[in-house]
Formats: C-alpha cells, structure tokens, sequence
C-alpha cells in the first residue's frame, strides 16, 4: 500500500487541528451536562427543540453493518481511481486478474517508506475504524471493519503482493489509533448542551470518519458516543529545544550540509506537543467495561519532523482495584501503537500486553499517578536516511513502559517515564539482525497562573543496532533539553481525589 494519502501536509493538519481543539474536550469533566431528562429518554442523543432518533452504542439501536461496508468499498474505490489516474497507473491499475492473483498468492513484506507503513497505514485503518464506530458499531466489530478494509485494499486496491505488515499495521494499529481519535471527537461533541457548528468541525478534523458519517447521514447517526464523564488530564505545550546533543558512529552533517546518504541533524528545534488521559483510574461511579474506557494519547510535532511521536495505549479488557484507602487502579489487557521518530532514527510498533494504571495519595496534597506495562508486537525501527530500498527493518518485538507522574496539589508535576524496544530478527522479512531503542525522559511543569505554566524537559533516546552485513555495529544516542509553555485542562494535573473530606479529598 504505497499511497494511502500522499498529501501528508493535510495529514498534519489534521493532527495539529486534533491539537488546539481537543483541549477543549477538558470541559467535559468540568459540567459534562449528560443528565437533562431529554437525555434520560434517549442518553445518547442530546436535547434539541425536534425529537431525535434514539441512537446508541452498547444498545444496538439504530446501528448499521451496511452503512460502513459501503463507504469503505466507494472510499477505497475513489481512492485507487486517483492513484491510477495521477500517481502511478502501474501500481494502482488494479483489476480482477491482479486481484486473484493477490487473493492466491502468498503475502510479503513490503518495503514502502517507513512513514507510510507506519504511520499512514494506522491512519487510514483509524479512518476505517470510524467510520463503523459512528455508526452505532462497537469496538470490536469496528476493528473488524478496519481489518476487512486493509485486506479488500491489499488484495484489489494495488498490483503489488498483498503486504503482510501493512494488513497488522493497517487492520489492528488503526483500531488501537483510532478509538481514542473517536473517543476525543465525541467528548468534544459532548462538551456542551448540543453540538454547535465549531464544535462538529472540530469533531471532523480529529475523526473524519466520525465527521463524515455525521454529515452524510444526518438524523440518522446525530447521536453522540457516551463517554460516562471520565476522569480526565489534558495538556497543550509549545515549546523549543535549547540544545540537542548527537552522539552517532553513523556518518552526520548538520544541517544544511551533507551529501544524499549522509544523516542532518539541527541542535535546536521548535515543538508542539498534545497529551490526553482518559478514564483515569478512582473516579466514583466510572467503569471500565468497553476497550478503551482508559487510554493515553499523545502527539509531538516539531519543525523538522512532523511526526515526532504519536503514542495511544488503551486498556482492552481489565478491572479497578483498590490498595488500602488511598490507592487506586485498574489492570487488564492494553493494546498499543507507537511512533517514535527523533532525528536520526526511529521506531514504531503495534502490539498487545498486560499492565496497570493506577495512582497512589501519598500525603493530603501529594499524589503519584502511573502506569506499568509489558507487551510484544511488531515493529519496526532504523535510521533516517539511510542507504538502500529499506532503511529499517521489522521484527517481533518485545517493549517495556514504565511511567509516572508525581502531582504536587495544583501546582507542579514531575514526570518521568522510561521505553524500552527490542526489535527482534523473528518475522524479520529480508533483513536480519535486531535493534534496541531505549527512551527516556523527565520534566518538570510549574503552574504559574489559572491554567497557564511552564515546563522544563530533559529527553534522551539510544539505538544499538546488530546486523551481519554491518561492520561495525549502528550506536546512536540523542539527548534534548527543552522548555515550553504549558495550557492545562480544567482538572490542573489531573488527580482524581474519592477522598472524604477528613481524609484530605475535597470540601
């Protein structure tokens, strides 16, 4: 699948827009107005002056399996018309003799661009995935749909094998990429008596198959996803790297030098970086009995690299739990999607893995919030810039999350969080060898007035790589200290207090 959307500047645009307007989904924990008696006749439509369709997920009323079967064949459709018609009539000329000839050949791995297959793969998937979730369909059947669509593509939509790594990428990374994109959209719908002009554009350009659906079908699919009012922290940060130390036995120049092979680097950069927690664990009343009812989401963007991190976890299947009083939790089945991509190299993987999030009342106005985390999938890593077809290789892969994030009332936070990759030479394609990426990084946020503060980071990210053929072996480390200003949601740092007011929780 070697397009999938070429125009990436409308892709960044999508994400920088999910940036800026998903803030306001904050609100939503503020006065998430989900209980006028309109909404106790229909709970997932809100009150308007007309009556609307009752519409609603988990309820199986109103949803449509046809509905988004038959906009991912016409989407897919349109979009193999372009490709073959502007981009490349060889590739994309697809018919039915190339479509059973894929149907009945064996599947490869494919060596597109490290970018389309990791990125705007999951993307399309997630797009996928939407467009099914907005039509009343739960997770898992959504998923479904997003995997159908990937193997329809592969199969008729291209005249290359059908690529074994874009089906995982595309059918499961676009399911775990997807639902907090569906999930952001709808609470941003939600924040508010009924959803206004701003607010539906908004929800469009974080889902656009949520927004696509809403638009085309009209009262049909107006209701809005209910989100229970979880606990939830977000956070805006613009900021600048100061200075960005190399240290790589692979041939460097900075930037603006170098020849076509060679790395560039540029010790300072400009970022902007969005973070959501939804579903954090002890509020009152909340459960965790849909996939995804807890996840994180986070992107970072810079002026060298648009896609400079893109991290969604969410818990599939789990349960709370709770230590003495003041602890609390919740622990399952997480399913993950990662993007990691510092200036050198990089590394993303799609995978599943058992794990907790919980957080801790250490004193009355000390709390530390966490998540640990243990999972395998597959990933793929390498350097940017590299020499040959691929300059990255794939791999079953191990990973490790360890995070935490120590709130000091309202008005500092500590963050600190480590990553461990190990992209194996199993289910590696044509190139062997294996990969070790480990990240870390702590920063320091100060609230200096209302919602508004500062941040101090420190980040740090290592690659050794092992191949036969390489002589000697690929070491790189990258290390950034940066500051940035801060815009915090409504919950400040987002601890959840259940404490009685003896015991130090609200008054």
């Amino acid at each position: 699948m070697r397009n999938i959307h070429a125009n990436q500047r409308t892709v960044c645009g999508i994400f920088f827009t999910l940036a800026v307007l998903a803030s306001t989904a904050s609100f939503a924990e503020e006065d998430p107005k989900l209980d006028s008696p309109a909404q106790q006749k229909a709970p997932t439509a809100f009150a308007a002056d007309k009556p609307k369709p009752v519409f609603g997920w988990g309820t199986g009323e109103g949803k449509s399996y046809l509905v988004p079967a038959l906009n991912i064949v016409v989407e897919e459709f349109l979009l193999n018309q372009y490709d073959r018609h502007f981009l490349d009539s060889e590739v994309y000329g697809s018919n039915f003799s190339t479509a059973k000839h894929n149907l009945t050949h064996q599947w490869v791995v494919d060596s597109d661009k490290f970018k389309i297959n990791q990125f705007l793969h999951p993307y399309q998937g997630a797009i996928y995935q939407n467009l099914a979730r907005s039509a009343g369909l739960d997770f898992w059947p959504s998923m479904g749909y997003s995997f159908l669509g990937s193997a329809l593509w592969e199969i008729a939509g291209e005249t290359d094998p059908a690529s074994i790594n874009d089906q995982f990428t595309t059918g499961i990374g676009g399911a775990f990429l997807g639902e907090p994109l569906f999930r952001m959209s709808s609470l941003l719908l939600e924040a508010g008596k009924e959803p206004g002009f701003w607010r539906e554009v908004g929800a469009a350009f974080i889902s656009p198959g949520n927004g696509f659906t809403r638009y085309a079908y009209g009262d049909r699919f107006d209701g809005v996803f209910r989100s229970n009012n979880p606990a939830v922290y977000t956070r805006i940060q613009l900021g600048a790297t100061l200075n960005q130390n190399v240290h790589s036995n692979v041939n460097l120049n900075t930037i603006p030098g170098g020849d076509a092979i060679a790395q560039t680097y540029d010790k300072n950069e400009a970022s902007a970086d969005f973070t959501m927690a939804y579903g954090l664990p002890g509020k009152p009343g909340y459960t965790y009995n849909r996939p995804f009812d807890y996840f994180h989401f986070q992107f970072t963007a810079s002026n060298n690299n648009a896609f400079e991190n893109i991290i969604s976890r969410g818990l599939l299947y789990g349960a709370p739990y709770s230590v003495g009083d003041n602890y609390r939790g919740v622990w399952g089945l997480y399913g993950t999607y990662d993007y990691i991509s510092p200036q050198l190299f990089r590394v993303s993987t799609t995978g599943a893995g058992v794990g907790t999030t919980g957080q801790w009342w250490i004193s009355k106005v000390v709390a530390v919030q966490g998540t640990a985390l243990a999972s395998v999938g597959y990933g793929s890593s390498g350097v940017i810039r590299g020499t040959g077809d691929r300059d990255y290789h794939n791999g079953i892969t191990p990973q490790g999350l360890v995070a935490s994030r120590f709130i000091f009332s309202d008005r500092a936070s500590l963050d600190l969080e480590f990553r461990d990759y190990y992209v194996s030479k199993l289910a590696a394609g044509s190139t062997g060898g294996s990969e070790n990426i480990k990240r870390g990084d702590v920063a320091l946020t100060v609230r200096v007035y209302n919602l508004h503060g500062i941040t101090f980071k420190y980040a740090w990210t290592q690659r050794d790589a092992k191949f036969s053929e390489l002589a000697p072996d690929t070491h790189q480390r990258v290390g950034a200290f940066s500051i940035a200003y801060s815009y915090l949601g409504q919950t400040r740092f987002g601890a959840v207090d259940w404490r009685p007011p003896s015991a130090g929780g609200p008054q």
